[in-house]
This record gives C-alpha cells, structure tokens and sequence, in this order.
C-alpha cells in the first residue's frame, strides 16, 4: 500500500483560499481520470465538502505523486498552485489512513463529531466507482472509513460533542436561545435542494416555523423536498430560483447552500430586499419577527452570499468562516478520546490487513507451483510405469499432494503473519526470490482478484 492524500481544509488555510480551492462536482470525474492517467498514481478518490478539498491516491513514487496531486488540484479548482501550496498537507501510507478515518468519525470536522461527512465519504467513492478509479485500496480504504464512522457513532456518545453544520449555525443565528423558540412562528427561506439544503428544511420545519419556501433551479426536485416537509402549521412550497428575490422581504431566516460558481445573493439584492421588507412592514404588513434582524445562514462553499452583508444593517450573517471561528474541540473529551482510540485500533488493524494482502498472490503463485511440480511428476511416472490402474495412481497423487501441502503449510501461514506486521511488505520479496517465482505469474495472479475486489 502506498496511499498518499493532499489537501486542505479549515485546519490548514482560510476559507478565502479554500472557497477558491472548492471543486465543482461537473470536474470531479475529469480531475480522477487525470489522477490515475498520471504516471505516480493508479487509483483514485476526491472527498469535496465545504470545508475541505482532498484528493486520494495508490501511487509509487512519493515526491512525484505529491508534485502531480497538488497540481491536479490546483488546475482543477482554478486556484494559483503558488497560493495553494502554503495551505495543503500531506499524509502518506498509515498517517493517510489515520487521516480519512478521523475525518470519517468528525473528529477533524469543523463541528466535532457531526456525521454528515459519512454520506460526503460515500458520495466521493461512489464516484471514484463510477469513474473506475477506485481498485482494491480506494474501496477497501473508503469502505472501512465507512464502518469505522458508523462504529465511533454508535459506541460513544461523539454525537453530543456537536452538531450538523445546519444545527450549529442556527445555533449562532438564535444567539444562546433554544433554536425551537427562536424559529417558532417564522418565516424562512432556502436556496438550494441538495442534502445541505434539505437537512435545513428538515431542521427548520421541526423547529416549528410557519411558512418555508424551497427556491430551487430545478423546481420540480424543490416541490419533491416541499411536499415531503412536516410540521405543526406549516406552509411549505417550492418556487423557480429566478423567483427568489421576491420571496427574501418576506422571509426571517433565509439559508442557502447551492453549488452556484458565483454569489447567488449579493449585497445589492439584500439591500433591496431590506428596503421592500421595511416598506411592507412598515404599512401594516406580518413581519413576523418585530424589530430582529433578517438571518441569514451560508453553508455553501464557495460562499452563495456576499460577506458584505456582514456590514448591512438589519441582516445578521452566519457563514463557514464565522462558524469556524465559533466552533471549538473541548465537548465531551471522554467521548473524543475514546474516538481516538477506535481510530487509533481501526488504522493498525487496517494497515495490517493491506500488509497481509500483498503476500496473497505469491502465497497463490507458489501453490501454483507446487501442483504444476506434482502434476510433472506424476506425468513422468505414468511414463516409467505404465502399468498403474486408475485407483493406484488417484492413491498416488493424493500421497504426493498430501506432502506438499504439509511442507508448504507452515511458512505460508506465518509469512502471512510476518507479512501484516510493520515493514512486513519485504515478505513477499523473499519468498518470490527463494522459490525462483515468475514475478509474471505472481502478477497474473494479482490482477483477477484486483478485479474481483
């Protein structure tokens, strides 16, 4: 295994940078076919989430497979690599694997312990899959960050050391009040119908607001998120995008996570929807929220509104980097140490398990061997004696096979043994030289199960 990652995330640079490093999803597919074209690499994933950028790889040369990844990632999101380089980080073999199953479990996301990257994970091998990038490691690797997200879960109480992202910015928006009260009797907006965007829906919907509106390029996929919403007195419907801005006066709390390259509300549209907002209230119409100001919720990376509504009066902005500044590591410490001991286990186990799986197809090879020297053999004695019956010779051949299997039965076990231990990789190298194996064969053997994997 030569696993290597590079990227960047909220830990490692500003989201100025990585709202420029952001990888649209129409390029996701093209970046990996360029990843395993690439001579250091031969499979491939992208994990692409707000927060973060990073592009996984099976490559064999370490400074090369750096050099290519941070390259790709740079020409592919449209960023200067001169700009990126400051801010990528580099994890290889174990560290790599540490790396995607901390992040599995959200112990690097920006709210500790929020587990809506598992579905991200998934989504990018999904992808990887589709593209015929991922081999062996990539699903092996991201299959397992999978279950080891699912087990940090479902062991310890990582859930209650934070939120979704959606919970936690609502959280700054009502400012230290219950997000229930805060929300109650309002009205709200959201811009989008991914699953960032439909999570809010679902989260304000619960929290008991009265009217919801899903503004949607795609209106009919906003109507299928409207008419699945819930709640005591609510009013849900979904409008075309082009129809947002007369729908924003109207609302308390708009959220907007889209996949939009530019602003989808820029300073001009929320001073004119201020303006229209103090005009209707102001002549009697229900503002439903007295003197507080509009809130608004960005999700979306890069950012869908603009940071100069931090300066509007009558607007309060969450965004990613104002959340970043809010979010903090110090929940629930027991329920994170224990994480990380899960992670800590999962890697070594996983690490061996890869190690153990390099020896398969010599151990393969060599039994392949074995039964071709028996099979020889028992040509060369049907030639010397001619006179054997059918029963005597299937006794024969059993006797032979019986030996061999006896005299190969011990060093395969432990070389597999030996080859799942730390710097056990040199295993396979030593029985191929000892036994004189064809390295042709040996890959030949390789390949199918690759496949099969």
């Amino acid at each position: 295994m030569s696993l290597l990652v590079v990227g960047l995330s909220h830990r490692s640079a500003p989201v100025s940078v990585l709202e420029r490093a952001s990888l649209a999803p129409e390029v996701r597919g093209k970046l990996l076919q360029d990843a395993v074209g690439a001579e250091p690499a031969s499979e491939a994933a992208v994990l692409s989430t707000c927060n973060r950028t990073e592009l996984y790889a099976d490559v064999d040369k370490f400074h090369a497979g750096v050099a290519e990844l941070s390259s790709l990632l740079a020409r592919y999101s449209g960023a200067d690599l001169e700009e990126l380089t400051p801010y990528l980080y580099v994890h290889y073999e174990d560290r790599a694997v540490h790396h995607l199953f901390s992040v599995a479990c959200g112990l690097d996301s920006m709210v500790v312990g929020e587990g809506q990257i598992l579905g991200q994970i998934k989504d990018a091998l999904a992808v990887a899959q589709d593209q015929h990038t991922a081999g062996r490691l990539m699903n092996d690797l991201f299959q397992q960050a999978l279950r080891v997200g699912k087990r940090a879960h479902s062991e310890t109480g990582i859930d209650r050391a934070g939120q979704s992202l959606v919970t936690f910015g609502l959280e700054q928006l009502a400012a230290g009040r219950p997000v229930a009260e805060w929300a109650r009797g309002r009205r709200a907006l959201v811009v989008g119908a991914g699953s960032m965007s439909s999570l809010a829906a679902t989260v304000l919907a619960r929290a008991g607001v009265t009217e919801l509106v899903i503004a949607n390029r795609t209106l009919e996929r906003a109507r299928r998120l409207a008419a699945g919403l819930h709640g005591d007195g609510l009013t849900a419907r979904a409008v075309p995008a082009h129809e947002m801005p007369a729908e924003l006066p109207h609302a308390d709390v708009a959220v907007s996570c889209t996949g939009a390259a530019g602003l989808v509300l820029t300073a001009g549209d929320l001073s004119a929807a201020l303006t229209a907002r103090a005009r209707t209230r102001g002549s009697g119409g229900s503002g439903g929220s007295g003197e507080e100001p509009m809130a608004l919720l960005d999700l979306a990376m890069p950012r869908d509104i603009d940071a100069a509504a931090h300066r509007l009066e009558g607007v309060r902005l969450v965004d990613i980097e104002s959340l970043a500044e809010a979010s903090a590591d110090a929940p629930m410490a027991a329920d994170v140490d224990k994480v990380r001991g899960i992670v800590a286990d999962e890697v070594a186990a996983f690490g061996a398990a890869q190690r153990a799986a390099t020896i398969t197809p010599t151990v393969v090879a060599l039994r392949a061997m074995a039964a071709d020297v028996v099979a020889a053999e028992m040509a060369r004695l049907d030639g010397r004696l001619p006179g054997l019956d059918a029963k005597q010779r299937a006794e024969i051949t059993q006797t032979v096979r019986r030996v061999v299997d006896k005299l190969l039965h011990a060093p395969t076990v432990r070389i597999k043994q030996l080859a799942g231990e730390p710097g056990g990789a040199g295993y396979a190298d030593a029985l191929r030289e000892l036994f004189d194996l064809d390295p042709q064969t040996v890959a030949a053997v390789s390949n199918p199960e690759q496949e099969r994997q």
